[in-house]
């Protein structure tokens, strides 16, 4: 009989389930997208009924759960931080016992209690460390027998970072750095200060880094600074924290903002104020040491494991741009990324690292022709075209039914050509923080006005913000300096050389959105200021009809690339249901909706019932 092993990520953020089958992975998904609450922290019910589902199987038929972390050793490091540091952290010490005493000591029981609502049986639990469930996420889906491992997030139990090998079957950690002396959070530190919020918003401070001016005397002091005040960085990559400006040990913030204040000369930014060119510096100066943190951590573990290559997860891996600039700097022959680098994919994590360490299972050989183990992080529920019909029918929708999916790509391409959004509903939904062609709003990368476009009429966004290209994977190296697969969009890469366009006299002294708006590229919409791109490589094989629409479109209109954004507003999850999408259509400016083979057109669609102000009901992220 098949053995069965379900992941689940809970009570922090991004709370998700994982479900595998004899090793193989069945299924994956966040649990916010099911209960449209963006990060949600919750025992993940929804996400957990839908991988039992896709499989076909109750709970009973389980072989185990696995929990992606050891409370006991998180309640330990609470416990002795608040004693190390007392008297500090008395209020954060009464805000976080209560629930510790109430509940999360008793976790084993608190988790049979919610899994009971999915049904009979009573599986074995099991916990294993948050570090070696990032581990095993990177390192059991990757292509490799073999790799160096790099984990790098906020804090697990104990541990912020650690490097490791994996062989085989087999996980062995080498290196660790310990709380409160973490990355993760020096980088939500400065995501905190330039006033945006942790946990969602350093991508955020990521995309506004390349607004600094490279070489400029306040990035250099502010690097400075950081390196001599703020941060103890070892050759080796491992640092120490001057924990006399930060807060999050023992506090309720995650630094002290009179000191950062005096340190910088500049105050913290109120959220939603204007950016100035010090906060962009600010960005710039704070991406570019950890970028050299990283650097240094993959050259240790280079030197350390031995190893060509080397896979990576937690969430700083999910920072796109450290991770093109270790690619590109030949440290390891390749390197790999787990499309679900943050908590959501300690949930995969922990039922692998229960599959292979736990039980002892050799890895499988891929799949034929396949690049990982992950699918193509499509993994998520999928609809049909009755689901999309239903749809169509309780909101007296006019739609267009397509038998013939190139007839579709071809109309969504000239429609693409013609300047307008359109949102694309298709197969699985992704796994992981970024919409892959399958949950994603589509533009012409050629059309100067989209970026502006999609940020302030579609998204609802902050509109420094830079949008992805999805590139076919064999014209990558065409438009951008990359020569290997991106098929999880977290390498950042120059655009070509050939389609850039020579920047103004005084460029760098043009305010941010005069900047933003002078084409650098004849990919005005993907290009970044600093001529770079997020790219996402499309491969036939894993996603055959985005494959075919982006084929389609170069086949009629010579552009190999489209824009790819999520399919939500700024503060919404991801959509994940044909009603999801439905909705998001029409509460915002798109002109497009495909979702599968129907395609609905903004202007021929009656007055939405349901037309309420986003505003109202998503909080802003």
């Amino acid at each position: 009989m098949a053995e069965y092993i379900l992941g689940i990520s809970a009570y922090y953020h991004d709370s998700a389930a994982a479900l595998l089958r004899d090793g193989e992975i069945v299924a994956a998904a966040h649990e916010e997208r099911f209960t449209r609450k963006k990060h949600d922290p919750s025992f993940p019910e929804r996400a957990a009924r839908y991988v039992l589902e896709e499989a076909g199987i109750g709970l009973s038929e389980l072989s185990a759960i696995a929990f992606y972390d050891k409370p006991y050793l998180k309640f330990e490091r609470l416990m002795e931080t608040y004693h190390g540091f007392a008297p500090r952290g008395v209020v954060s010490f009464l805000s976080a016992m209560p629930v510790w005493i109430k509940e999360k000591l008793f976790m084993k029981k608190m988790l049979c209690e919610e899994l009971a609502k999915l049904g009979q049986g009573k599986p074995r639990i099991l916990f294993p460390e948050h570090h070696l469930s990032h581990a095993a996420s990177a390192f059991y889906p990757s292509p490799y027998q073999s790799a160096a491992i790099l984990t790098i997030d906020g804090v697990g139990e104990w541990s912020t970072t650690t490097i490791g090998v994996g062989r085989g079957k087999d996980v062995t950690f080498l290196r660790e750095l310990d709380f409160p002396h973490s990355l993760g959070l020096l980088y939500s530190a400065f995501t905190y200060y330039c006033g945006f919020k942790v946990n969602s918003g350093e991508y955020k401070l990521m995309g506004l880094a390349p607004y600094g001016i490279e070489g400029s005397e306040r990035v250099e002091t502010y690097k400075a600074k950081i390196l001599e005040e703020l941060v103890d960085l070892r050759p080796d990559g491992s640092l120490l924290l001057n924990m006399a400006y930060f807060d999050y040990a023992t506090g309720l913030t995650m630094c002290r903002d009179g000191k950062f204040e005096a340190l910088f000369g500049l105050p913290k930014r109120a959220g939603e104020s204007e950016l100035g060119q010090e906060h962009m510096d600010m960005a710039l100066a704070i991406q570019q040491v950890t970028e050299e943190v990283v650097m240094r951590l993959a050259r240790t573990a280079r030197e350390l494991t031995g190893e060509k290559y080397l896979v990576m997860a937690g969430g700083v891996a999910l920072n796109c741009v450290a991770n093109g600039k270790l690619l590109r700097s030949g440290v390891f022959d390749d390197v790999w990324i787990q499309p679900a680098a943050g908590d959501a994919g300690g949930a995969l994590g922990a039922a692998l690292a229960a599959w292979h360490v736990r039980g002892g299972h050799e890895r499988a050989p891929l799949p034929e022709g396949a690049a990982d183990r992950m699918a193509g992080s499509y993994l998520g529920p999928q609809f049909t075209r009755r689901d999309a019909l239903r749809v169509a029918s309780r909101n007296d929708a006019p739609c267009a039914v397509y038998d013939d999916f190139d007839a579709l790509c071809a109309t969504v391409a000239d429609l693409l050509a013609d300047g307008k959004v359109v949102g694309w509903f298709q197969g699985r939904m992704e796994y992981g923080p970024r919409a892959l062609g399958g949950r994603s709003i589509l533009g012409d990368p050629r059309n100067p006005e989209m970026q502006k476009k999609l940020n302030l009429k579609i998204k609802y966004r902050e509109g420094f913000r830079p949008f992805a290209p999805s590139v076919l994977a064999e014209a990558a190296s065409d438009c951008f300096e990359i020569d290997r697969p991106s098929p999880y969009m977290l390498l950042v890469a120059p655009v070509a050389e050939k389609l850039r366009q020579a920047l103004p006299e005084g460029y760098w002294q043009m305010p941010m959105f005069e900047r933003l708006y002078v084409p650098r590229s004849t990919l005005p919409a993907i290009t970044h200021v600093d001529f770079s791109a997020r790219i996402q490589t499309v491969h036939e094989r894993t996603n055959p009809r985005y494959h075919k629409l982006i084929k389609t479109f170069e086949a009629r209109h010579g552009c190999p690339v489209v824009v790819n954004t999520s399919f939500n507003v700024r503060g919404e999850p991801i959509v994940c249901t044909p009603s999801d999408a439905y909705r998001c259509f029409m509460r915002t400016e798109m002109d497009y909706l495909v979702v599968g083979d129907c395609l609905f057109d903004k202007a021929a669609q009656p007055e939405y019932a349901d037309a309420g102000d986003w505003r109202d009901e998503y909080e802003l992220d």
